[in-house]
C-alpha cells in the first residue's frame, strides 16, 4: 500500500493509533483523525519519528458538515483518500431500555451517521479510481451482545448490515467493505469497562480482568498492535478478494459460530 492515502478515525486511542501506526509502516500515508488535538499530533508524531508521512487532524465525527471541509485538506495535502478506517469512540456502559429518544439520536449521529456520511463522501474519488478500502471497527457486541453496553451493542450492529449491503455497491468498482471486531484487546477503553464491571459486581478491577481472561482461549488479552496488523492485511493488496466480511480479532473469546 505504499503511498496509499489512509484515513483513520479515532487514530488517537489505542486501536485507532496502532492501525494508524501500521498502515504507516506498510508505507501508506496516513491521516491521523480524533476529537482531541494532542492524541492525533502525538500519533502524526510517532509515525514521522518512525520515517512515515502523516498529518493529524482534529475531528469531530458528530460535526456532519465539517466533512467537506477536512477532506478537503487531506486532498490538498495528501490527495483522495484510498483506505478509510472508520473507528468510533463508545458510549457509556449502559442497559438497553431506559433511555431517552435523545441520548439514542446523540449516539446514533456519532457512531453510525458520521461513518455513513464520510464513507459517501470519499467513495467517488475510491470509484474514480477503481481502488479502494473501506474497514470499520466496531464490537464484538455485534454478534455477542454484551451485558449493560446496550447503545453500543444496538447502535453498532446496524453498520454491519450497512457495510454488506455496501459491498454488494461498490465491489465491481474495486472497492472492498468489510467489518474488524475487537475481543478484549488492551486499551484505556477495556481497562475502563473493567473498572465500571468491578464497581457493579464489587471486586477488583483485576479480579475482572483475570476472569476475562480465563474465558479466552488464548489467556490472554490482546495487543493493539495485532489489531493493527488484521486491519493493515485487510487494507492491503493480498486481501483484494475479501469483501462484505466480519473478521474477529479476540484470540477466540467470542463463543458465536
Amino acid at each position: 500500500m505504499k503511498g496509499r492515502v489512509a484515513l483513520v478515525f479515532g487514530a488517537g486511542g489505542g486501536l485507532g493509533g496502532a492501525i494508524a501506526r501500521n498502515l504507516a509502516a506498510e508505507g501508506a500515508r496516513v491521516v491521523a483523525a480524533d476529537i482531541v488535538a494532542e492524541a492525533a499530533q502525538a500519533t502524526a508524531e510517532d509515525i514521522a519519528r518512525a520515517g512515515g508521512a502523516a498529518q493529524a487532524v482534529t475531528w469531530d465525527l458528530a460535526a456532519l458538515s465539517s466533512i467537506p471541509q477536512h477532506l478537503a485538506g487531506i486532498e490538498a495535502t495528501f490527495g483522495p483518500v484510498e483506505i478509510l478506517v472508520n473507528n468510533t469512540g463508545g458510549p457509556p456502559p449502559t442497559p438497553v431500555s431506559g433511555q431517552s429518544p435523545e441520548e439514542w439520536e446523540r449516539h446514533f449521529r456519532a457512531m453510525v451517521m458520521s461513518v455513513i456520511a464520510i464513507t459517501d463522501a470519499v467513495l467517488p474519488g475510491m470509484k474514480a479510481a477503481g481502488w479502494g478500502r473501506v474497514i470499520t471497527s466496531t464490537s464484538s457486541g455485534v454478534v455477542a451482545p454484551i451485558a449493560n453496553l446496550g447503545l453500543s451493542n444496538a447502535l453498532r450492529a446496524s453498520l454491519v448490515g450497512w457495510s454488506k449491503t455496501l459491498a454488494g455497491e461498490v465491489g465491481r468498482s474495486g472497492i472492498t467493505s468489510n467489518i474488524v471486531l475487537p475481543g478484549r484487546i488492551a486499551t484505556k477503553r477495556i481497562a475502563f469497562l473493567d473498572e465500571q464491571r468491578a464497581k457493579r459486581e464489587g471486586k477488583e478491577p483485576a479480579e475482572v480482568e483475570a476472569a476475562s481472561t480465563a474465558s479466552i482461549p488464548l489467556g490472554r488479552y490482546g495487543e493493539p498492535r495485532e489489531y493493527g496488523d488484521t486491519v493493515a492485511y485487510l487494507a492491503s493488496e493480498r486481501a483484494s478478494y475479501i469483501t462484505g466480511s466480519v473478521i474477529r480479532i479476540d484470540g477466540g473469546l467470542i463463543q458465536s459460530i
